[in-house]
C-alpha cells in the first residue's frame, strides 16, 4: 500500500463510476417516471457494446467516435420498440408483473445477441487518439480512462440542462414526483413515457458502447451490471439523477479502496479487503436503506391517488378443488410406476416438487403478507448448505440434516427480516437483495467451510433412500406436508392478522395487531420452508454450489410466483411446475432456449396478467358465481 497506488485506484474508481452512472441514470429516470423496475436495463447496456463493436469492426470507415453515439441511438430506438410493443400494454398491471415482462425481455435479448455475435468474447479496438497512458505519481494510467472520468460530469450537466431548461424536462420532473397529477393536467403520458424510456435506454447503450476499449463484449454483461445499477439507483434515491451520480462515485470509490487495501492484518487476523468488492456495494445499500430508506438524495414517493381494483379474499377450497387436489396427489403417487421405463421423469418430478415448495414459501410473504423479496434464494441456499454441512462437517445422519437445514434458513430469515420489515415496496425488495448478496459473497469466499466457488460435493441421501424412487416418495411426502402447513398458517388467526396488516396497516394497528411483528414472523416462517426445499435439493443433486443463493435463483422464484398468480394459493405451485418444466423441455430442444422461454413468458404475461392459476380461477368463479367473490 502506497500513495501512488491509492491515487491510481481512486482514478480507476472514477472511471468506473462514470460508466456506472450512465447506466444507473437511465434506470433511475425510467423508474422515476414509469414506476417500472426495468430488469432488462442491463440488456440495453450489453446491446450497446455489441452494436458499437459491430459498427467499428464491420464498418471501419465509420470510426469509433461516430460508432459510440450511433450505438446509443440504436439502443434508444430499441427502447422505443420495447416500450411501444410490450410495456405500454402492461402499465396498468401490478409492478411485479411488469418486472416479469422485463425479465422475459432479458432472455430474448440475450439469445438475440448469441445468434448475431456468437458465444465468444469480442474485444474491440483501442479508442483512436487515446491508446497511450499518462504518468501519475510514477504509475501509468490509461488516457482513455481519464476521458471516461470527464464523460460522467458532462452527461450529468447535459441532463441537468435538459430537465431544468426545457418544457419536456419540467414535465419529466413533475411526473417523477406525481405522475397522476401530470396526467390530470392533460399531459399525454403515453408519449412522455415512450420518450423517457428511449432516453433511459440510450444512456445505458452509451455506457455499454464506451466500455468497448476497456473490456470485451460478452453475454454475461447484462446481469453483471444490473445488480450494481440497482444499488446505485436505490442508494442515490429513486428517480434522482444527481443522486445516481453521487451513489456511483461512492460505490466505485469504496470498491477501489478495498482493492488498494488488499490483504490487511487486523488484530492478528488476515482480512482480504479485495474480496470485499463482491459485497461492498450491497453492504452500502443495506446501510443506506436502514438509515434513510428513500436514498441519499431521494424523496419519499407520493402515495398514488388512483387505487387499483381491490383484491378479493382468499377462501377455503370447495369440494371441487379438493377433488382436483386429491386426483393430483394420486397421480403423483403413481408416477414412478407409470414412468418406470423413464428414469429421468422421476428426477424431473423431484425438481418440480422442490421448485413448488420454494415458490410457495416465497408466495407466503409476497401474496398474503404483501412483502416483495428479491433475495429469497438466500434462505433456500442456507437450508441447502446447512443440511450439507450437517452431514459433511458434523457427521449427522441425513434425517437430522433435513431438520438442521430448515432451521438455518429460518434463523437467516429471522435476522434479515428484522431489518427488512421496517421498509415497504421496492425499498424492502432491494434490502432483501442486498442481504442476499452479502450471504452469497460469504458463502462464495469462505473456502475452508463452504468450499468457496467449488461448493460441497458428496451430499447423498441415506442408504435406504439411495434409489431415486425412494427419494422421490420422501420428497413428495415432505413437500405435501409443507404445503399443507403453509395453507394452515394462512387460514389461522396468524394468517388473517397477516393479511389485515397487508391490506390496512393503520386499521390493523388500531385493533391491536402488531403488524411489524406479524411480518417478521412471516419472514422467518417463509425462510424456514425455503430451507426445507433447499435441503431436499441438496440431497437430490448430491452437491451444492454458491449459485443456489444467487440472484438468478431468486429471480426464478419471482417468475414462478408471478407466472402462476400471486392472488391464489395454488398459483405458486402452478407457476413453479410450468416454469421449471418449460425450462427443462426448451433447454433440451434448442440452443436458443432462453429466447423461446422469454417469448412464452411474455405471451403469458400479456394474456394472463393475473397469472395462469389466477386467470382460470377467475373463469371458474365467473361460471359459478357471476356476482360473487373469488376463492
Amino acid at each position: 500500500m502506497n500513495l501512488s497506488g491509492l491515487a491510481v485506484q481512486l482514478l480507476n474508481g472514477l472511471a468506473g463510476a462514470s460508466s456506472l452512472f450512465l447506466v444507473s441514470a437511465g434506470l433511475s429516470l425510467i423508474f422515476g417516471v414509469t414506476r417500472i423496475v426495468n430488469f432488462a436495463h442491463g440488456s440495453f447496456y450489453m446491446v450497446g457494446i455489441y452494436v458499437a463493436y459491430a459498427l467499428v469492426e464491420r464498418l471501419d470507415w465509420l470510426g469509433f467516435w461516430v460508432a459510440v453515439p450511433v450505438a446509443a441511438l440504436v439502443v434508444g430506438l430499441l427502447g422505443v420498440v420495447v416500450e411501444m410493443t410490450v410495456l405500454r400494454r402492461i402499465y396498468r398491471a401490478p409492478e411485479l408483473f411488469q418486472l416479469l415482462a422485463t425479465f422475459a425481455l432479458v432472455l430474448v435479448i440475450k439469445d438475440a445477441m448469441l445468434w448475431l455475435f456468437g458465444p465468444e468474447e469480442l474485444l474491440g479496438p483501442r479508442a483512436p487518439g487515446m491508446k497511450g497512458a499518462v504518468a501519475i505519481l510514477g504509475r501509468n494510467f490509461p488516457t482513455y480512462d481519464l476521458f471516461l472520468i470527464v464523460v460522467g460530469p458532462i452527461v450529468l450537466g447535459a441532463l441537468w440542462l435538459l430537465f431544468t431548461r426545457t418544457r419536456w424536462g419540467t414535465l419529466v420532473r413533475a411526473a417523477t414526483q406525481d405522475r397522476e397529477m401530470v396526467g390530470a393536467l392533460g399531459v399525454n403520458q403515453v408519449w412522455l413515457f415512450t420518450a423517457v424510456f428511449a432516453l433511459g435506454a440510450a444512456l445505458a447503450g452509451l455506457g455499454g458502447a464506451l466500455q468497448l476499449p476497456r473490456e470485451p463484449a460478452n453475454l454475461e454483461m447484462d446481469l453483471n451490471i444490473i445488480g450494481s445499477a440497482f444499488v446505485v439507483v436505490v442508494v442515490g434515491g429513486m428517480g434522482s439523477i444527481p443522486g445516481a451520480f453521487v451513489a456511483a462515485l461512492l460505490v466505485s470509490e469504496i470498491k477501489a479502496v478495498c482493492i488498494w487495501l488488499g490483504l490487511v492484518d487486523v488484530f492478528g487476523f488476515e482480512v482480504s479487503f479485495s474480496k470485499l468488492t463482491l459485497v461492498a456495494e450491497f453492504a452500502v445499500m443495506a446501510v443506506v436503506l436502514v438509515v434513510r430508506p428513500w436514498g441519499l438524495m431521494g424523496k419519499p414517493q407520493a402515495a398514488p391517488r388512483v387505487m387499483g381494483e381491490a383484491e378479493l379474499p382468499i377462501r377455503p377450497a370447495d369440494r371441487t378443488a379438493l377433488g382436483v387436489a386429491a386426483f393430483v396427489v394420486l397421480a403423483l403417487i403413481s408416477l414412478p410406476a407409470v414412468s418406470s421405463s423413464d428414469a429421468y421423469a422421476v428426477v424431473l418430478a423431484i425438481d418440480l416438487l422442490v421448485a413448488a415448495l420454494f415458490a410457495a414459501s416465497l408466495h407466503f410473504i409476497m401474496g398474503p403478507a404483501g412483502m416483495h423479496s428479491f433475495g429469497h434464494a438466500a434462505y433456500f441456499g442456507l437450508g441447502a448448505y446447512g443440511a450439507a454441512l450437517a452431514v459433511r462437517r458434523l457427521g449427522l445422519p441425513m434425517e437430522a440434516a433435513l431438520v438442521v437445514g430448515p432451521l438455518v434458513g429460518a434463523v437467516g430469515a429471522l435476522v434479515v427480516g428484522w431489518f427488512c420489515v421496517r421498509l415497504t415496496g421496492v425499498y424492502l425488495a432491494m434490502l432483501t437483495l442486498a442481504f442476499a448478496q452479502i450471504v452469497w459473497a460469504g458463502v462464495y469466499q469462505w473456502d475452508a467451510v463452504t468450499g468457496g466457488s467449488n461448493g460441497l460435493t458428496g451430499v447423498w441421501p441415506a442408504p435406504w433412500l439411495a434409489g431415486k424412487q425412494a427419494y422421490y416418495y420422501l420428497t413428495l411426502a415432505v413437500v405435501l406436508l409443507a404445503l399443507w402447513l403453509l395453507r394452515r398458517f394462512l387460514f389461522s388467526p396468524f394468517g388473517y392478522a397477516m393479511r389485515a396488516g397487508r391490506d390496512s396497516p393503520l386499521r390493523a394497528d388500531a385493533i391491536g395487531i402488531d403488524v411489524k411483528r406479524q411480518q417478521w414472523a412471516a419472514f422467518a416462517i417463509a425462510g424456514g420452508f425455503a430451507g426445507v426445499a433447499g435441503a431436499l435439493f441438496a440431497f437430490s443433486k448430491g452437491s451444492i454450489s454458491p449459485e443456489t443463493l444467487g440472484v438468478g435463483k431468486s429471480v426464478d422464484g419471482l417468475v414462478m410466483v408471478l407466472l402462476g398468480g400471486i392472488q391464489t394459493l395454488v398459483g405458486p405451485v402452478v407457476g413453479a411446475v410450468s416454469y421449471t418444466w418449460l425450462q427443462d423441455v426448451m433447454a433440451r430442444s434448442t440452443d436458443y432456449w432462453h429466447a423461446l422461454l422469454g417469448a412464452v413468458i411474455l405471451i403469458l404475461v400479456l394474456l394472463f396478467p393475473q397469472g395462469i392459476a389466477g386467470f382460470f380461477g377467475q373463469l371458474w368463479q365467473a361460471r359459478r358465481l357471476p356476482a360473487g367473490g373469488a376463492r
